[in-house]
């Protein structure tokens, strides 16, 4: 019976998963799915359809990770995973890099909530779910922070008092599992530029971008919190500190602040209609077109102030949901990106081909789905193995 990975990615209502075969080298999944609902109506969607799940397994996390084993169990001829590899947003100042999780991971993990309180609460539930079902069985902590953490001391300091920089009070950089899958992906889709300097834009409900230069980050849109930079689904973007000021002063405490940034801003606050890019692209209502040209307004600024970060930009990659199926927003994008020497392929482009760019075009743009399940996977892989050989 070969040996497997599962792999979780936890949202707030949803556990998508992926179990990996971990004797192959090439890593070939066996299964994917995800259990939606989770709060409310919980329910396994997989590759064999949806199946609700027993009013007694209630309709928490506990419940949904035990139905979940059960399901793999029945599924693998009661063999369970090897090891199980998470998705963890914010690894703070202690974690550069991906590591087998303990109790003392755990605790220092769960200060680091107030930094990405949208996601490490549901990133460590499963973790800690997994640990009384399965005591024995190796967890792996992978943070969308660890592809950043090599930054230079320039790229990653505010300008504040040295006592809060030792703090941790510095910039961080998300979607870091994503951008380290694109450049490992480049030596084969895009050899010409791999070894270059590259914008990345990851383009989702929660959007960045990122400078990568010869494979390794430079500078990104994201800083201390998941918050800064691109106007997102329902996040602001970069947003003068002073609007926070403003906002207590008028009476909001920090929680009310809380909601009001990681809610009720970015697409779905200017158009007061949708975080959804595909409904804003569907509507007439002149408030979808304002947010939709906020959107592409601010990430075209966002290349040329990485292209700077890097002395000159070869490729531009869009990767994500939105960067990987909304041919118009990309459009629009590359209409602003023409000056750095970007010329669109609109057939290519419509088409979602790998290159959207013309041959002449100086600079190389791709469309290259991402794959963050993979990155952990092998990041699981590598710690499993160092773990067996100790």
């Amino acid at each position: 019976m070969s040996e497997t990975i599962l792999v979780i990615n936890a949202g707030s209502s949803s556990i998508k998963f992926q179990l990996f075969d971990a004797t192959d080298g090439t890593l070939p999944v066996r299964l994917r799915g995800q259990i939606e609902g989770i709060g409310t109506t919980p329910r396994l969607v997989g590759q064999d359809g949806s199946l609700p799940l027993p009013a007694e397994c209630g309709d928490g996390v506990p419940g949904a990770l035990t139905f979940l084993g059960a399901w793999l169990r029945e599924r693998l001829g009661g063999a369970m995973p090897v090891a199980v590899g998470h998705r963890v947003v914010h690894g703070g100042p202690a974690y550069d890099s991906h590591v087998a999780v303990d109790d003392t991971v755990i605790g220092t993990l769960e200060t680091y909530v107030p930094l990405a309180p949208l996601h490490q609460p549901n990133n460590l539930a499963p973790i800690r779910a997994i640990r009384k079902l399965l005591p024995d069985v190796l967890q792996v902590a992978c943070f969308d922070t660890a592809f950043h953490r090599h930054h230079s001391e320039l790229a990653d300091r505010y300008a504040i008092p040295e006592a809060l920089h030792r703090e941790g009070v510095r910039r961080y950089g998300f979607h870091g599992l994503s951008y380290e899958y694109i450049a490992g992906r480049l030596p084969e889709l895009a050899p010409g530029i791999a070894g270059g300097r590259v914008v990345v834009a990851h383009l989702g409900s929660g959007a960045s971008m990122c400078a990568i230069r010869d494979g390794r980050s430079v500078d990104s849109t994201m800083g201390f919190t998941a918050l800064d930079g691109l106007p997102m689904g329902t996040r602001p973007g970069q947003l003068d500190p002073g609007v926070v000021l403003y906002l207590m002063d008028k009476g909001m405490d920090a929680r009310a602040i809380e909601r009001l940034l990681y809610h009720d801003c970015g697409l779905k606050g200017l158009s007061g209609i949708s975080n959804d890019v595909r409904d804003l692209l569907a509507s007439t209502d002149p408030r979808a077109r304002l947010a939709l040209d906020c959107f592409v307004y601010r990430a075209s600024l966002a290349i040329g102030a990485l292209a700077a970060a890097m002395g000159g930009i070869d490729g531009l990659v869009f990767t994500a949901g939105i960067g990987e199926r909304a041919p118009a927003i990309r459009k629009a994008i590359a209409e602003r990106a023409r000056w750095l020497g970007f010329d669109l392929d609109e057939e290519a482009n419509a088409a979602n081909a790998l290159c959207i760019t013309t041959p002449d075009s100086r600079v190389k743009g791709c469309v290259i789905p991402t794959d963050e399940e993979r990155m952990i996977a092998l990041h699981t892989r590598a710690i499993l193995r160092r773990h067996r050989s100790a």
